[in-house]
């Protein structure tokens, strides 16, 4: 029997906890990319406890900041995009991903709060330890979303009674409304959630399944995103129900198929995950458009610093570096280096100034976004330095180390290069 639990609007209940005025009023907490590592201005930045890449894992606190002085650049427009919002903005017709003038348009009593990171990962962090001590096993899906395994933990008939306590209990405790859906597996319990919402909870039994399942449309599933929708209805596939009758197709596709059919129809699927491995690490940003070269080289050289910061809070040692760089008119370029050396901030920051270098292959054009991400983590004894540098790159690693604990305890921005000023 599994568990799936959802904060219901989570960004706008959160400050909903802090701020009762908020409550029963149209909200939304908007966004903008995070352009504030690139100022010289000293800004305090916390560092999520939090062991998935759910938001950030570098926090800046925006929530004390006007509307104005969030949502209105220096030219007087309106920027940003509709993270999430309430029931009651919603009723209006605002939607997440919507940006923020449109939503004002359709909304204009709308109360537009800026990001609050660290309220939104502490509270995070402290539903989950609720949900470890309630519940044998529990996976963290996402910032506002848990799966728990309850098989034969709580009985069959017990389990709507097992889940309104959880339920009172993290109102009571954290103030935060939650919905949860119940099946007898796990990605099926995710798609009951959605029909709990709002603020509700819901079980469907596993010989009702297949009558619950039968007309719900494929966009409905997790998982199924839309280029799969379009090849399923070439299939003649539009619900759940219609996968159902389509065993011996989705089994032909193999792994994904046979993975994905299992899901829909509640058979072999109930494994959590306890400990996600990172496969990668990365941090990007998008702003307006940038045709300086020197100033692009210094924003790759801050996020590389950012980016070793999370590395080596990690304690991985990478040994392939990306880049990407999208440029005006829609023109991207990318590319990687594999390196073979002991991880250091000297030594990236400079493989990385060299990456932009090389791959700025349309140096006439102004630049939109960055995005940098290190991969191919190696572990220990599993391959050999160039034994002319590892003496000189264990000196610069224990630097790194230095300034890392410098960091951590003081703020990420108490160490910089002269070049990022």
């Amino acid at each position: 029997m599994f568990i799936h639990l959802d904060l219901d609007c989570f960004f706008v209940s959160a400050h909903r906890t802090i701020d009762s005025s908020l409550i029963n009023i149209p909200v939304a907490v908007g966004g903008r990319s995070n352009l504030n590592i690139f100022s010289t201005e000293k800004e305090i930045r916390k560092i999520s406890s939090n062991s998935g890449a759910f938001v950030s894992s570098i926090l800046t606190n925006e929530g004390q900041k006007s509307f104005k002085e969030y949502f209105v650049d220096e030219n007087k427009r309106i920027r940003g995009i509709i993270t999430t919002c309430s029931y009651e903005a919603r009723s209006f017709g605002v939607k997440t991903a919507m940006s923020v003038n449109e939503a004002l348009v359709l909304c204009p009593n709308l109360k537009m709060l800026p990001p609050n990171y660290p309220l939104y990962h502490e509270l995070s962090e402290k539903l989950k330890k609720l949900l470890i001590n309630e519940i044998p096993l529990v996976e963290q899906y996402s910032i506002d979303e848990f799966f728990g395994d309850i098989t034969g933990y709580i009985n069959e008939d017990e389990v709507l009674e097992f889940a309104k306590y959880l339920k009172d209990k993290i109102y009571e405790e954290l103030k935060l409304p939650i919905s949860i859906g119940i099946a007898k597996t796990k990605f099926l319990s995710k798609l009951i959630t959605e029909y709990a919402k709002p603020d509700g909870i819901k079980y469907i039994s596993e010989k009702d399944i297949p009558n619950f399942i039968a007309d719900i449309p494929i966009s409905k599933f997790p998982g199924i995103g839309k280029s799969f929708q379009e090849r399923l209805k070439g299939y003649g596939i539009k619900t759940l129900g219609d996968i159902k009758n389509k065993r011996e197709l989705f089994y032909s596709w193999k792994k994904p198929g046979i993975e994905l059919y299992n899901r829909v129809c509640g058979i072999r699927d109930n494994k959590l995950i306890i400990d996600r491995e990172k496969k990668s690490i990365g941090i990007g940003r998008t702003f307006d458009c940038i045709f300086e070269r020197k100033e692009l080289i210094r924003r790759v050289i801050i996020l590389s610093r950012y980016l070793c910061f999370l590395v080596k809070k990690e304690s991985v040692n990478p040994l392939t570096y990306s880049i990407k760089i999208k440029y005006e008119y829609s023109l991207k370029s990318k590319n990687y280096i594999n390196v073979n050396r002991v991880f250091n901030e000297s030594d990236f920051k400079e493989s990385m100034k060299n990456l932009f270098i090389s791959n700025d292959t349309h140096p006439t054009h102004g630049v939109i976004q960055l995005n940098i991400t290190v991969s191919n983590f190696a572990k220990v004894n599993e391959y050999t330095y160039n034994l002319f540098e590892y003496e000189n790159d264990l000196k610069k690693k224990e630097l790194t180390n230095q300034m890392q604990k410098l960091r951590t305890k003081y703020g990420i921005d108490i160490i910089k290069n002269a070049s990022e000023l």
